[in-house]
């Protein structure tokens, strides 16, 4: 086949950053054979034939595919999955350019929508009847309504653009100037971003390209709802009925609802979007009433999406619920099962209670497959990121994939937030700076991201201390036979993966860390935390009583479960005799004790289906602990840590003393024999004392305030030492 003809290429969603941005993403072969470069622009054709410029593709893409983002697809009336023609075309500049705004679209800040213009569209090339999306204008698409020469031309500098409206000319400008940016739909990928939506049936402009980390839930989502609706002969062919139903369920947050939309938008279905407090009614017989209505809407305006977002609220189990919520579940039940074999109306759920959902709605024949949406891991988190950060003027300074590595059990509507939140800081500090600066000049900065970053928290952990240390080994003196074991039992089974496959092995499901207190426990569960670069969840043993029956079980299961959503993660039990203690000798405690300990066991015996989960344990009474948790399967690795010795002990001061001005006559080899029978919290807290009595000093010889203008005569002398000593005792 020659170039003239084209060549016949499998359409594939558009990289995040490359949203609305008319470019078509050629893998080397393709391009080669077609004879195009970098900012070329080829002929796409589907039902119809669109434009757009062509970009390389990573090298990870198939030679017969090629990527579009959402605008070039219904442009050239094609899907994903579906064969296009590609060829190479010649286009000229354009002398003007005509553009048809939405109705919506508001004339007040009129200055600012030419501006917005002029930037996405310089050096695009586009053809008559062709849409473009401006989000920060409207969710509907502009259309290119005439073009000077006609058909398919290319926008420069010279060209005039005209934006019209029902049919009347509103604006004309005179050429188009400014920085090659980008134009398109800029939704999150999080739980209920972005998206318009409604009762009534309008179907909402979320694109694939607007949700990341999701690849392969959206596979399976577009499996079970994507083919019912746009090829229901597939299934007539096979003998069997198409799916009635998906149920999407995880944390808040993780994209449940953005998927429903993203898959009404992509296969031009009408999408009803059904919440739990317009269905309920105190009226007898008027919330079922209310639900049939919905679902002949549906069937009027087929193919449909009905979607209940949260169906938890009207579909809870009806052991638990009072009548009304009875009648609305029996309804629904009722409505699913008369839907049309056709499978042109498709019913989705979204929960993040999945448990609390009547076991009737969940069997085959309702809803036919239940898909999590998990926490995203690292390569998720960078796809989000990409997609909230593509519109933003970012400083060079700003790694997204350093934040992606930093942002542990960040959910997408927390990333969301994240981004805003920066964006709203470098925009408080542009202002504080100069409030007269042009708008164009004002950039987020890495010191906005990280400020942003202390005030935005993970919800997916909230309840519990989630978070990524930054501590190391480098930050714990001494330990290293426990440093080896922990590595060996931790971080081994995170990185070597493919390794203990291939030796039919199963890591360690949890370690001990025992010795006395002040060791250095906690800090070493921390700091495997930060070598292995995974989640750490920390719970204190008593945290987890609760004095109502149930309560205290109900506390460890959550905390697991929680875990294997934001998995990798370390799950670390601080004084975890407090909760395990041994069940024989437990007594006086209406049986709380030993109920946690059998949940706690029952939860460490399902960790070898979850091999990205860890448990760690600290205590300083081995002995009191329960035998059942210490055998071979659950903390089955037992990690001595002891008092340190000097040659410890002098590695601990040397953590501790790092950056301190320090006098010349400290001898730290004599410090560490000084201090004999300390633990490695009784040396950070001789090390912070003897910085007090140094800050005192200074303190005193100056008046008020004054002393701060001589900072620099702070010295951690001999004197102070020795006096930290008198005033810190070993606590051994």
């Amino acid at each position: 086949m020659s170039a003239d003809e084209g060549l016949e290429l499998t359409v594939r969603g558009a990289e995040k950053r490359d949203a609305g941005r008319g470019i078509a993403r050629l893998p080397e072969p393709a391009r080669r054979r077609l004879g195009v470069l970098s900012g070329d622009t080829v002929v796409v054709a589907g039902e119809r034939e669109t434009v757009a410029k062509v970009w390389p593709a990573g090298g990870d893409v198939p030679d017969h595919v090629v990527l579009v983002d959402a605008d070039t697809r219904a442009n050239a009336g094609a899907k994903i999955d579906e064969t296009v023609r590609v060829r190479k075309v010649d286009v000229e500049g354009a002398v003007s350019v005509t553009l048809s705004m939405p109705g919506d679209v508001a004339f007040e800040d009129d200055e600012r929508a030419v501006e917005l213009i002029k930037r996405a569209i310089r050096d695009r090339p586009i053809k008559p009847g062709g849409q473009i999306h401006f989000e920060s204008l409207s969710d509907d698409p502009f259309v290119v309504s005439e073009t000077t020469p006609d058909g398919m031309v290319r926008v420069t500098d010279a060209t005039k653009l005209r934006l019209t409206r029902e049919g009347r000319l509103s604006r004309v400008v005179s050429s188009i100037s400014g920085s090659d940016s980008t134009s398109g739909t800029s939704s999150a990928a999080g739980d209920d971003q972005r998206g318009r939506t409604s009762g009534s049936g309008s179907t909402p402009t979320v694109t694939y390209e607007d949700i990341g980390g999701l690849d392969e839930e959206l596979d399976l989502v577009r499996e079970m709802i994507e083919l019912p609706l746009s090829e229901p002969e597939v299934f007539a062919h096979l003998g069997i009925d198409p799916p009635k139903g998906v149920l999407l369920h995880g944390p808040p947050g993780t994209g449940k609802t953005l998927i429903a939309k993203a898959v009404a938008s992509e296969v031009d279905a009408t999408f009803i979007d059904v919440s739990g407090p317009e269905i309920m009614s105190k009226y007898k017989g008027e919330s079922e009433e209310k639900l049939r209505e919905k679902f002949a809407q549906a069937r009027e305006n087929a193919p449909a999406i009905v979607f209940f977002d949260e169906i938890d609220s009207i579909a809870g189990k009806r052991d638990d619920g009072g009548d009304v919520e009875n009648r609305v579940v029996g309804q629904l039940l009722s409505l699913m099962d008369g839907l049309d074999a056709r499978g042109d109306v498709v019913v989705i759920g979204a929960t993040n209670r999945v448990d609390t959902l009547d076991p009737a709605l969940r069997r085959g024949g309702r809803f036919d497959r239940e898909i999590e949406i998990g926490v995203p891991n690292e390569q998720g988190r960078r796809e989000i990121l990409e997609v909230h950060t593509r519109r933003m003027p970012l400083a060079d300074d700003v790694d997204v994939d350093r934040l992606a590595a930093r942002t542990h059990g960040f959910v997408g509507a927390d990333l969301e937030s994240l981004t805003t939140e920066a964006a709203m800081i470098a925009l408080r500090r542009g202002r504080r700076e100069d409030v007269n600066a042009p708008i164009a000049d004002l950039q987020v900065t890495r010191a906005d991201v990280e400020a942003a970053m202390a005030a935005v928290e993970p919800s997916a952990m909230r309840e519990y201390v989630a978070e990524s240390p930054t501590t190391t080994f480098a930050d714990v003196g001494g330990l290293d036979d426990a440093k080896r074991t922990l590595e060996r039992a931790v971080t081994w089974p995170l990185t070597y993966g493919p390794l203990f496959d291939a030796a039919k092995a199963d890591p360690p499901t949890g370690v001990l860390l025992h010795g006395p207190p002040g060791t250095g426990k906690t800090l070493l569960a921390r700091a495997i935390a930060g070598e292995s670069g995974v989640n750490f969840v920390q719970v204190a043993g008593p945290e987890l009583l609760d004095r109502y029956v149930g309560e205290s079980e109900k506390a460890v299961r959550e905390v697991f479960e929680r875990a294997r959503q934001a998995a990798p993660s370390i799950v670390f039990f601080d004084e975890i005799d407090a909760v395990a203690t041994n069940r024989d000798a437990a007594g006086g405690d209406s049986g709380v004790g030993e109920r946690v300990v059998s949940q706690l066991l029952t939860e460490l015996d399902r960790l070898a289906d979850q091999p990205n989960l860890v448990v760690l344990a600290a205590t300083n009474r081995k002995g009191a602990l329960d035998p059942a948790l210490l055998r071979p399967g659950r903390l089955e690795s037992h990690v001595h840590v002891p008092a340190p010795d000097e040659a410890a002990r002098r590695e601990i001061l040397d953590v501790h003393l790092d950056g301190k001005p320090l006098a010349d006559d400290i001898d730290r080899d004599e410090l560490a024999a000084m201090t004999d029978g300390y633990s490695g919290a009784d040396v950070a807290a001789v090390v912070r004392e003897a910085s007090m009595r140094a800050i005192e000093r200074v303190a005193d010889a100056y008046e008020g305030e004054l002393a701060n203008e001589h900072a620099d005569e702070v010295r951690l002398t001999r004197e102070d030492f020795e006096g930290a000593l008198d005033a810190v005792e070993p606590s051994a």
